[in-house]
C-alpha cells in the first residue's frame, strides 16, 4: 500500500483536520492549541499510527518537556518542525529480547538500535546479565574500574554506571538465572538444595527491588540448563509477587521443543507468573511440522489463564557460541575446565559424537557459518565449518576443538536451521511480537569487526518492509502494535508503547515505501533504509536519518 493511497484513505475517516476534539488510540485528542504556548518540538502532518492496532490519521504531534504535550492541529509555535508529510509516524520501537547489556559502553550511541527506529532495549535474556556478582568476585573486582566506572555487584550499580556514562536509548533488564545460580550454587550439574533456592531468592528479590523487570532463563546454557523445573517455579513466585516478567530461552527448541514449552508453561502456571517465551522456533528440518502445535499448546494455556505471550526474530537463522556443540555434561564448571575436556582424548572423543550429531541434526557443516575469530582465525569468519575444515585440513570437529582452544572458548556461529513458512506462522500470531535478539553494534569501532547476526541492524525495519508492506502477513496498524504497545504492556511500561498525550515521547519517523533492512549475512555492518527521524525521550535523536550524537535515553527501572 502506497503512502499516498493510504493517506486519501484514512484523511477521511480522521476528524482532526479543524479544530475540534478528535480521537486516536480511544482518547481525547487535544484541541487547538494557542501560539502563546512554545512547544519543544512538533511533528506536522504525519499520518499517525497510535500503536493500539487501530486506523492512522493524518495529524500533529507537539513534545514538550520529554513528554507528548498535544495531538491534532497544534500550530506552529515550537522550537523546531519536523515536516512528516508522507511519512509514517508510530511510537518507538521496543525490542523486548536482546544481549545489548555492556555494549552499550562501548556504543552508549545505540547505533544499529536506533538507527532501526528501537527508542527501547531490553537486555539481560537467555539467563545471562551482567549481574549479580558472587562477594568473593566483588571483592576482587571492586578496585578495578569496568568499562571507565567502579565495579559494581548488583543492577543498581550497573544501572548507575550506564546513566553516568548517557545513552541514547532506553535500556531495561531481566536478570539472568544464569548468574544467580553461579553465584550461589556454583557451575556445576548439582541440584541446589533449599537453603541455596532460598538464597537465590533472596537475591533475586534484590535486583528486582533495585530495577531489575523479572528474570530470564537460558535452560540450553550452563549452569542455568542445571535447574530443574521446582527450582524455576521457586523463582519464578518471586517475580510474580512483584508482578514482574519471566522470560525463558527454553531447555530445548529442536526434537522435544513441545516438551519445552510444556515445562516453560507448567512453570508459569505453577507459580502465576506472566511469561515470555523467548525467540520461539521449530529448529531443524525434522522439526518444522510441529509450529502448529507449538501454537496450540500455547493457545490452550492462553485461554486456561496462564499469561503468555512471544518472540521471534524475522529470519531463518539463529546464533549462538559454538561452545554449544559441546555437551552439557562438558560445560560444567570453570571456562578453564571446559578447555581442559576438550584437550583430553578420551573426553574430546565423546564430544566429538555429540558436536556430529549437532551438525547431522542442523543438515550438515554447509549451515553452521563462523561469525568470530582474531589473528589468524579471522581467515575463518563469514566461512561455513565445510570450507573452514578444509582450509585447515582438519575435520569439521578438530577444527571446532582446536579454535575454541584458540578463542579460549569464545567463538559464535550462524546456523541455518529455520523455514520462513514458520517465521510468518509466528510473527502473525496474536500473541507474537519481533524482537531481535541481538546487541548493539557499529559500521566503525571497536563493534564493527566479525560479521554477526545481521538482526543486531536490521528486525524492525525488516518486519515492516518483507513481512508487513511486501508479504502482508499482517497489516501496517497490527506490526506496530506488535513492536510498541504489545512488548510495553509484556514489560509493564507506564507510558510508553503508544502516541498519546502524556506518555514518553519515544517516537519513529519513517517512510512506508523505503523501509527495509540492508544488514547482510555477508555484510551485517549497514544501517536500514526508511527511518528519517527518531525521538527519544522526546530529543531529536535521528534526524533526516543522520544521527544527532544527542543522547537521552533513560534506565528504566521495574516499577
Amino acid at each position: 500500500m502506497s503512502k499516498k493511497v493510504s493517506r486519501r484513505k484514512f484523511i477521511k475517516t480522521s476528524a482532526l483536520m479543524g479544530c475540534g476534539i478528535g480521537l486516536i488510540g480511544g482518547g481525547a485528542l487535544s484541541s487547538c492549541i494557542s501560539s502563546r504556548n512554545r512547544f519543544d518540538t512538533i511533528i506536522k502532518n504525519g499520518l499517525v499510527y497510535s500503536g493500539n492496532g487501530d486506523l492512522p490519521v493524518v495529524a500533529d504531534i507537539a513534545v514538550k518537556d520529554n513528554k507528548i504535550a498535544a495531538i491534532g492541529k497544534v500550530g506552529e509555535s515550537a522550537n523546531q518542525i519536523i515536516d512528516a508529510k508522507n511519512f509514517a509516524v508510530s511510537p518507538g520501537f521496543i525490542d523486548i529480547h536482546t544481549h545489548t547489556d555492556t555494549n552499550l559502553f562501548i556504543c552508549p550511541e545505540g547505533d544499529s538500535r536506533i538507527y532501526q527506529g528501537i527508542t527501547t532495549d531490553v537486555g539481560g535474556n537467555c539467563g545471562g546479565s551482567p549481574f549479580p556478582y558472587s562477594d568473593k568476585d566483588f571483592e576482587e573486582r571492586k578496585t578495578q574500574l569496568r568499562y571507565g566506572y567502579p565495579s559494581w555487584q548488583h543492577v543498581d550499580g550497573f544501572f548507575d554506571a550506564l546513566e553516568k556514562n548517557k545513552i541514547s536509548i532506553n535500556y531495561a533488564s531481566f536478570t539472568g538465572h544464569g548468574d544467580l545460580r553461579s553465584v550461589v550454587v556454583g557451575d556445576n550439574d548439582i541440584p541446589a538444595t533449599q537453603e541455596q533456592i532460598e538464597q537465590m531468592k533472596n537475591l533475586l528479590q534484590h535486583q528486582i527491588a533495585c530495577g531489575s523487570i523479572g528474570i530470564s532463563y537460558g535452560l540450553e546454557y550452563a549452569p542455568g540448563s542445571y535447574a530443574n523445573t521446582q527450582e524455576l517455579v521457586e523463582l519464578c513466585k518471586v517475580v510474580a509477587k512483584n508482578d514482574a516478567l519471566y522470560a525463558i530461552h527454553m531447555r530445548n527448541e529442536d526434537d522435544y521443543v513441545e516438551e519445552a514449552i510444556k515445562e516453560a508453561i507448567d512453570v508459569a502456571r505453577q507459580s502465576g507468573v506472566r511469561l515470555e517465551i523467548s525467540h520461539l522456533k521449530a529448529q531443524n528440518a525434522n522439526n518444522w511440522h510441529k509450529a502448529p502445535n507449538m501454537l496450540k499448546i500455547i493457545e490452550e494455556a492462553y485461554s486456561s489463564g496462564v499469561n503468555v505471550a512471544f518472540d521471534r526474530y524475522p529470519y531463518i537463522a539463529f546464533s549462538t557460541g559454538l561452545s554449544t556443540f559441546i555437551p552439557l555434561w562438558a560445560r560444567q564448571g570453570s571456562n578453564a575446565e571446559v578447555l581442559s575436556r576438550l584437550k583430553d582424548r578420551v573426553n574430546f572423543e565423546k564430544i566429538s559424537q555429540y558436536a556430529e550429531s549437532r551438525i547431522k541434526r542442523l543438515g550438515g557443516g554447509q549451515n553452521v557459518i563462523i561469525t568470530s575469530g582474531k589473528g589468524e582465525n579471522a581467515e575463518f569468519i563469514g566461512k561455513n565449518l565445510i570450507e573452514c575444515a578444509e582450509i585447515s585440513h582438519k575435520k569439521e570437529t578438530d577444527f571446532i576443538r582446536d579454535i575454541l582452544l584458540a578463542e579460549n572458548g569464545h567463538v559464535n556461529m550462524v546456523c541455518f536451521a529455520m523455514t520462513e513458512d514458520n517465521v510468518k506462522i509466528f510473527l502473525s500470531h496474536k500473541l507474537g511480537m519481533p524482537a531481535s535478539d541481538g546487541s548493539v553494534y557499529s559500521p566503525v569501532g571497536d563493534l564493527s569487526t566479525g560479521k554477526p547476526h545481521p538482526r543486531s541492524y536490521g528486525t524492525f525495519p525488516r518486519f515492516l518492509g518483507k513481512y508487513c508492506r511486501d508479504e502482508k502477513i499482517v497489516d501496517l496498524s497490527t506490526g506496530i502494535m506488535k513492536m510498541t504497545k504489545l512488548p510495553a504492556s509484556r514489560l509493564n511500561l507506564k507510558n510508553r508503547g503508544t502516541i498519546q498525550v502524556g506518555n514518553f515521547a519515544d517516537i519513529v519517523v519513517f517512510d512506508v515505501d523505503k523501509i527495509i533492512d540492508k544488514a547482510e549475512f555477508t555484510n551485517p555492518h549497514q544501517f536500514a533504509a526508511g527511518i528519517e527521524h527518531v525521538l527519544v525521550n522526546g530529543v531529536h535523536t535521528i534526524n533526516n536519518g543522520k544521527h544527532t550524537g544527542v543522547r537521552n535515553g533513560m534506565v528504566l527501572r521495574h516499577g
